[in-house]
């Protein structure tokens, strides 16, 4: 979440910036300033209460042994007096900062100074295209994605569809061999980069789908186990993220870059229409995640660098791929700068999200309370959080069976082979 810092001292920059992302801040931002003013004014009033009682708590002491009773016992009730009003001045501080922190949480963060204006995602900006020439195949046989599934018995979505429902498919014989030799292609190209691998738990508590940004306003896009109030998680971001949480690290760890593969679950996955057929949008899918906690002077250099190592993931699978800088409305609520990464799908001729690579800046550190020690200072400072998808694997899946398929079968690309042990679907 935003800092006061940011809310009260930077107002106008946070006006402006917020309203990339088509949120008119101004009349939070000045109720929150409002109630803040009013939390400082009764927290005076505690503090000139609490000094006024002990200074009378001396003169009731000296008053007994000079045995003026009568006065003793009315600055008594003086002190009686001021307690009361001391206790209906905690309640309302209470409620005071209740209301205040629930407007700070429904502000989103703010966007980059880079970030394009735009509301949709036609307005993303494209930053680099890679990867072959599509070759946008025609004729007849040219199959897409859940037709060749269908036809080489590796995908099968009527089974899921049985099982749990729309959104779940089910992978068989070298369809599953694929989905397990594209984690760990990814997993291992993560770990040679210096991502150290963790295996998290797939369900968060409360806390962390807070810390993430996750709750409380998204609870209808996660999948929920009530009786024990946890939330199946939608990314590996938010348990990953969250091992930091209430945590002060050491500025000299920074940066601390992880990684991990989950299965993720998004309720909001929508079941109807060409754009969500096959592949295209799952209700549980697989994806592996890098995420770094970063120092603030240079964590947009981090943010390079992992769009880079995305990159470099995409040019080994031999897809043609486009890099958007995405738009102030098609940004995320937590994100300050996000790139975004498709790759195009022959049959379908459309280009697929496979990844998003963010900068939270402190936003999500603010949640967490995750913070490092300046080692010169020796104060602690909120660091930075970063993410992105290397990769999520169900719209790979389809642009490498769309892509690669021949008269012969589906051709493996040539990196994943020692990892499928086959180098073609027939």
């Amino acid at each position: 979440m935003l800092t006061l810092k940011q809310i009260r001292d930077e107002r106008e920059q946070t006006v402006a910036r917020l309203a990339k992302k088509g949120v008119d801040a101004a009349p939070i931002i000045d109720r929150i300033v409002a109630l803040d003013d009013r939390r400082k004014a009764i927290q005076q009033q505690l503090d000139g209460n609490l000094s006024e009682q002990n200074k009378i708590a001396k003169e009731i002491g000296g008053l007994f042994k000079s045995g003026k009773t009568d006065e003793a016992n009315a600055l008594k009730e003086k002190v009686a007096g001021l307690k009361e009003q001391s206790k209906a001045l905690e309640t309302e501080q209470a409620d005071v900062i209740s209301e205040m922190e629930s407007l700070i949480v429904t502000l989103p963060n703010r966007p980059a100074e880079i970030v394009p204006e735009g509301k949709t995602a036609e307005d993303n900006l494209v930053v680099k295209m890679g990867g072959p020439e599509a070759r946008q195949l025609k004729g007849e046989g040219i199959l897409p994605h859940w037709e060749l599934a269908k036809k080489y018995d590796i995908i099968d979505f009527e089974l899921g569809n049985k099982l749990t429902g729309a959104g779940f498919p089910v992978y068989k014989g070298k369809g599953a061999r694929l989905q397990r030799a594209l984690i760990n292609f990814f997993l291992d190209i993560n770990t040679a980069a210096g991502f150290l691998e963790v295996e998290p738990p797939i369900m968060v508590n409360e806390a962390s789908g807070f810390g993430t940004g996750q709750l409380p306003d998204k609870e209808g896009q996660m999948y929920h186990a009530t009786v024990d109030n946890f939330y199946l998680i939608p990314t590996a971001e938010v348990p990953v993220t969250n091992i930091f949480r209430d945590e002060i690290v050491d500025e000299k760890q920074l940066p601390i870059r992880m990684t991990a593969y989950t299965p993720c679950f998004r309720r909001e996955a929508g079941s109807y229409g060409k754009d969500v057929r096959g592949l295209n949008r799952l209700h549980q899918f697989d994806k592996v995640e890098i995420v770094q906690v970063a120092h603030p002077s240079d964590s947009y250099e981090r943010l390079d660098e992992m769009v880079a190592h995305v990159e470099g993931i995409v040019q080994k699978l031999g897809l043609p791929y486009r890099i958007l800088r995405l738009c102030g409305g098609d940004m995320s609520f937590t994100s300050a700068l996000t790139y975004d990464f498709e790759v195009y799908s022959e049959a379908q001729d459309k280009w697929l999200e496979v990844s998003s690579v963010s900068n939270f800046e402190s936003f999500q550190a603010n949640r967490l309370k995750l913070r490092f020690r300046n080692a010169e200072t020796k104060k602690t400072e909120l660091a930075h959080t970063l993410n992105g998808s290397s990769l999520a694997l169900p719209r790979i899946v389809a642009a490498l069976l769309e892509n690669n398929q021949t008269p012969e079968g589906i051709v493996i690309p040539e990196a994943l082979r020692p990892y499928t042990g086959f180098d073609i679907i027939k």
